[in-house]
């Protein structure tokens, strides 16, 4: 899908076009007040190529100071609005200074172009990658989408943990590892080693962590991204539960750790007891996620 732009009031019409868009990956991105658009997924290292068409209205002359496209990674964050920063600035200049009477069509290529980081759309933060093309005092945008991969850990232990309340409760639980990609399954298991108080019912949850900023300004958001129960009913001792929870099916992102030294974004798994007074027990480990092709 071509981006068209109408300035209001402006004798041109510009339009984006990406090359081979039509059969590159799409992915469905937040935009500005909570509308949902497509946007074309690129890689670390391809080039972002394309035309620029300008189309000018009823057949006037137009005057025009040059026109220039830009390729920009920013990480913006929501608290500190006035400022982005860029991380990747590339610029072309597609036409200088003169008067355009018709249509005309402009090529660009940004080549082989590092893209170190992946898109995110997050609470407090956005890093983003777009085309903009300047035309006089106007400036239109246009999003692209980075996925970046990176090798699967080396190593990837299980994680076995204990949940105690002297001579009351004794558990312990076991994950079969501590890092996954996006579509794995969290396999597991909750062994009851002794259970002195009433339990009523146990649940397990992901939680996404989100951190802006440096201390002191610095700003921590939590999101659960599912919660679902994995025993109703008192547990006698000796019990084992299993565990099995497949993540293709939730909106993850990758584990992003100290980006460009303005967020992070770290998931964990919470295992929550509840007893028959509502009182919660709980523990919380932090897990790995990371992007396979």
């Amino acid at each position: 899908m071509a981006s068209f732009f109408n300035f209001s009031g402006s004798p041109v019409e510009i339009e984006i076009k990406l090359a081979g868009e039509d059969e590159r990956r799409q992915v469905e991105v937040k935009g500005d007040k909570d509308k949902r658009e497509m946007c074309p997924v690129y890689y670390d290292g391809e080039s972002v190529t394309g035309q620029v068409n300008v189309r000018v209205k009823d057949g006037r002359k137009f005057q025009h100071d040059g026109i220039r496209i830009e390729l920009i990674g920013s990480i913006e964050l929501f608290y500190d609005r006035g400022n982005h920063y860029e991380f990747v600035s590339l610029s072309q200049e597609l036409a200088s200074a003169g008067e355009m009477r018709q249509a005309q069509t402009f090529d660009f290529t940004f080549k082989n172009v590092e893209k170190q980081y992946e898109s995110y759309s997050g609470i407090n933060v956005k890093l983003r990658y777009y085309l903009r093309v300047s035309l006089n005092r106007t400036a239109k945008e246009r999003e692209i989408w980075v996925h970046s991969y990176r090798m699967p850990p080396e190593a990837n232990t299980s994680i076995k943990m204990e949940v105690g309340i002297e001579d009351c409760l004794h558990i312990e639980f076991e994950y079969n590892k501590a890092k996954y990609h996006l579509k794995d399954v969290i396999v597991g298991k909750i062994y009851f080693l002794l259970v002195r108080i009433k339990i009523k019912h146990m649940e397990l949850s992901i939680i996404r962590r989100e951190t802006t900023g440096a201390p002191p300004n610095q700003y921590n958001e939590s999101e659960t991204i599912t919660k679902f129960e994995i025993m109703d009913g008192a547990p006698v001792r000796g019990e084992t539960i299993p565990i099995r929870l497949f993540l293709g099916g939730f909106e993850l992102t990758p584990t992003f750790r100290d980006v460009n030294k303005k967020f992070s974004t770290r998931y964990y798994l919470n295992l929550v007891l509840i007893d028959e007074e509502n009182r919660r027990y709980f523990k919380q480990q932090e897990i790995t996620v990371f992007r396979i092709p």
